[in-house]
């Protein structure tokens, strides 16, 4: 299942037939183009819209044209499409020859003319909420979109050789090259600047992000956190606590870490998942944590049983 943000729903069935419900106007109603919808293999979903892969590498969308559902323009070149991402209001379509095909907003990615003949091999796309990032089969970074929100890696371009990983917050983006070091770009705030701890950004194996800041695993286990303070990128009042991370999940506004003995240290926006501590006693033998988009968390434990905290809303 698949849900745009504006309250519609897209859900595959075994047949690879779709159903969809919810705000017709953005994705709810596929009525349009239902008889299209077979052998659906993957389904991606912008703000008001959506794009579902076909068996045979072609396209379809719905929803809201401003947010990527109307695909008219390019569907002659969506064939042979492997993955699509998208950004709030745009999509980008890998193709199996290694190009990208976007449509949707211009302001948000869905215009890449003043890249495309850069979007050769291209091996993984990622987004913040208004830009793309493309890894490149040499390890290089494409990017294009919203200049303010990760579109504009021109200051960190001579830095993005060997990428491995890209993480992204609602405006910056987080690269993880080969020797274990980061480069980030996009929104200050939103975690596009990493100066103050570039020092402590060595031997990284994971970042995961919040809407507006990044948190790393490091090699030994430890934690390094970036970006709004608010919302994950000030971890100080646990730090002493991040020690053998295993894993790391994010709400939209708070991390929740998963330690090698099964407990969890969590931080961030206390209302939104930041606080665990009612259920601190609860959180013994944590196998998996998964997260809410804004701002609740749910741990499965190993005897089967669950425990939530965050947002009860």
């Amino acid at each position: 299942i698949q849900a745009t943000s504006l309250g519609a729903f897209a859900a595959i069935l075994e047949d690879g037939f779709v159903v969809t419900w919810g705000d017709a106007l953005y994705g709810g109603d596929s009525s349009s183009v239902q008889d299209q919808l077979r052998g659906v293999q993957q389904i991606q979903a912008t703000t008001g819209g959506f794009a579902a892969i076909l068996e045979d590498g072609s396209v379809v969308t719905w929803g809201d044209p401003f947010y990527g559902g109307d695909s008219s323009a390019v569907r002659d070149q969506l064939r042979g499409v492997k993955q699509i991402q998208a950004t709030q209001n745009a999509l980008a379509a890998i193709l199996e020859d290694g190009s990208v095909v976007t449509w949707g907003d211009a302001d948000f990615g869905g215009d890449s003319s003043s890249v495309q003949d850069q979007l050769r091999g291209v091996k993984q796309i990622h987004a913040t909420h208004m830009a793309f990032a493309a890894i490149l089969g040499d390890g290089s970074v494409v990017t294009w979109g919203h200049a303010g929100f990760g579109g504009d890696s021109s200051s960190v371009q001579d830095q993005l050789r060997g990428v491995k990983q890209i993480q992204a917050t609602l405006g910056a983006f987080a690269a993880i090259l080969e020797d274990g070091s980061v480069v980030t770009w996009g929104h200050a705030d939103h975690g596009g600047d990493s100066s103050e701890v570039r020092d402590q950004l060595k031997g990284v194996m994971q970042i995961q992000a919040t809407g507006l800041a990044f948190a790393a695993i490091l090699e030994d286990g430890s934690v390094v956190t970036w970006g709004g303070a608010r919302f994950g990128g000030d971890s100080l009042a646990v730090q002493d606590q991040l020690k053998g991370v295993m894993q790391i999940q994010a709400t939209g506004l708070a991390f929740a870490a998963i330690l090698e003995d099964g407990s969890i240290v969590s931080w961030g926006e206390v209302g939104y998942g930041g606080d665990s501590s009612a259920v601190r006693d609860q959180l013994k033998g944590v196998m998996t944590i998964q997260a809410t988009s804004l701002g609740a968390f749910a741990a499965i434990l190993e005897d089967g049983f669950v425990v939530t905290w965050g947002d009860a809303l």
